[in-house]
């Protein structure tokens, strides 16, 4: 299968059809935004989401989903090619990702979290992160599998959300598919 590769202009005015997202590989890797508020975030987490290959991105809580002008030009029109679904409740989704046998991590500093490098991926596997101020809720935190954070060597305790799963999302995409 031809890899398809498109630069951000032609993103932003892409509209692909049921034939071309049959083109794009995908990893089984989901990612769950657990009340992520800001838009731009939004969008970059679809960006990050292509950018992985995530079989797909959960949107979900008070979440603003696409169509929207902001996510529209954060994510640069990947928002269209990133299968998504949107879930009132994240708990609810982390139960349904649990019967579909995902393993399920958190990223959330807690005092059971450990450093993200030591998780072996087990695929399926799913990240969730949370809230911009709040971070992941304890409901759902109760029911994933890790809880993970990432070493911080500055005076600041935590990363912007999606720097976060950046780190560990392309940790594990390494580790599933190496990369020379």
């Amino acid at each position: 299968m031809p890899e398809l590769k498109l630069n951000a202009k032609q993103l932003r005015v892409s509209k692909p059809g049921s034939q071309d997202l049959d083109k794009v590989r995908r990893l089984p890797i989901a990612i769950v935004l657990d009340n992520i508020q800001d838009t731009f975030n939004i969008g970059s987490f679809f960006r990050l989401a292509d950018a992985v290959a995530a079989e797909k991105l959960y949107l979900c809580g008070e979440s603003v989903t696409p169509p929207n002008i902001k996510i529209h030009r954060a994510s640069i029109g990947t928002w269209r090619w990133v299968p998504w679904e949107h879930h009132l409740s994240t708990s609810g989704l982390v139960d349904q990702l649990k019967k579909k046998g995902y393993f399920l991590v958190a990223a959330e500093l807690t005092s059971k979290s450990i450093f993200y490098h030591k998780v072996k991926p087990k695929t399926p596997i799913a990240l969730v992160v949370g809230n911009e101020t709040a971070g992941v809720s304890k409901e759902v935190l109760k029911k994933v599998d890790r809880v993970v954070k990432i070493p911080m060597l500055g005076v600041n305790k935590s990363l912007n959300v999606l720097a976060s799963a950046s780190a560990i999302l392309y940790h594990w995409v390494n580790l599933i598919e190496p990369h020379g």
